[in-house]
């Protein structure tokens, strides 16, 4: 780019950085591209196809003609499915106008950031997290209050752990349970604490529930189902991961009616509406079988418990037993000191270089001694992977 494009770039974009995910997405694609074998553990992104009901009720809606403009924040039919889904699996009472689309489960977070965040105002993130969240706190600018989890506790919290950094200029909490990176899942109890605080002291707490169906000990829950808590707090929702959409881009968020006119406002001005076909398929996923998601979750979790023993065999390797979604995050500080490796990304780049293997740098979430590998592939690119892994490490110097 010339210099003089440079200095015209708006200060704000400053504010955030390429997604990391995304990066190293770009980079094995590069590799593979060259004829490279590559093993992608960067993905999180369901390696199972759309189920097909759903990708006809898609073709449906072509040969339909249904193919043209809808509501800005999505038809009245998707509203009312989202809003039945959701009462069916978590027990809450939203109605349509509490509902909006999105572009993706990205889109809806990025958009209450905006119409709640000011600059100035903290919003509080427990470590490790999602890297999209520090990004669109700062573009909006707000400021991002981390706080630590505990490893060996699984990167779980408390609301204990999170009320010293509360003040005066906190305006949301941002929970992720199931997590990702770490596949850490709150307890119901200290949730419901955690929204007790919130709550008795007016902050917003969202609740981004991409993973939630992907629980391997626990029954899926949501927080908005406490009584009295749509007042206070916000669901972000995805059917990316849940129904092996990530390319349809239907997100959607719940929150109270202003809110969402609020984000209706800005989207109408920002993408219009969430494709109209797309829309179609996200109805019939939310109201046709479900069966999809239980063969998933099984997969899943012979997948996990197969990764957890591999990688614990590895001298010096440590991972808490992640509860939910599709990661595993160890702990590979071990590699530190070795071979030029002294941090996550260090570690991650010569990885992809010299043993094909593409993982997430634990700094991109918040933590420099972990990387992360997505197990939503199949078992043989597993096993190549982790091979790849373990001979990686033995030959460090």
């Amino acid at each position: 780019m010339s210099t003089v494009a440079t200095q015209t770039l708006a200060e704000r974009i400053g504010l955030i950085s390429e997604s990391s995910t995304m990066k190293v997405a770009a980079a094995a694609d590069k590799l593979r591209r060259e004829g490279v074998d590559v093993v992608d553990f960067g993905a999180g992104e369901p390696d199972f196809p759309t189920p097909d009901n759903i990708k006809e009720a898609a073709i449906k809606s072509i040969h339909n003609n249904f193919t043209k403009y809808t509501a800005a924040g999505g038809t009245q039919e998707l509203k009312e499915a989202i809003c039945e889904r959701h009462a069916k699996d978590y027990g809450t009472s939203y109605k349509p106008n509490e509902c909006i689309v999105t572009v993706g489960g990205k889109h809806v977070i990025f958009n209450l950031m905006q119409v709640l965040v000011n600059p100035g105002d903290e919003v509080i993130i427990p470590v490790p997290y999602w890297v999209t969240y520090k990004d669109v706190v700062n573009y909006a600018g707000g400021k991002c209050v981390f706080v630590d989890t505990d490893e060996a506790a699984g990167f779980t919290f408390t609301a204990k752990t999170l009320e010293p950094y509360i003040t005066s200029k906190t305006k949301m909490v941002i929970i992720n349970s199931p997590s990702n990176p770490s596949g850490a899942v709150l307890s119901q109890k200290d949730f419901e604490d955690i929204y007790k605080l919130t709550s008795s002291r007016g902050i917003w707490l969202m609740t981004d529930e991409c993973y939630c169906r992907f629980l391997y000990d626990s029954e899926p829950f949501s927080i908005a189902a406490q009584p009295g808590a749509k007042d206070t707090v916000i669901v972000a929702g995805s059917l990316s991961k849940t129904y092996a959409m990530t390319g349809w881009r239907i997100g959607f968020g719940l929150a109270p009616a202003p809110v969402i006119s609020a984000i209706g406002k800005l989207q109408s001005h920002m993408t219009s509406n969430p494709t109209s076909i797309a829309q179609k398929a996200a109805v019939e996923a939310l109201r046709g079988p479900q069966e999809s998601v239980g063969l998933m979750l099984a997969e899943y979790a012979t997948r996990r418990d197969y990764v957890l023993g591999r990688l614990r065999a590895m001298p010096g390797v440590s991972i808490v037993d992640p509860r939910g979604a599709f990661y595993a995050y160890p702990n590979i500080s071990v590699a530190f000191g070795k071979g030029g490796i002294n941090s996550s990304m260090d570690f991650s780049e010569k990885l992809l270089s010299e043993a094909k293997v593409a993982v997430v740098p634990g700094e991109a979430f918040g933590t420099d001694r972990h990387i992360r590998i997505s197990y939503a592939t199949s078992m043989e690119q597993l096993a190549k992977g982790l091979d790849r892994i373990e001979t990686f490490l033995r030959e460090l110097k």
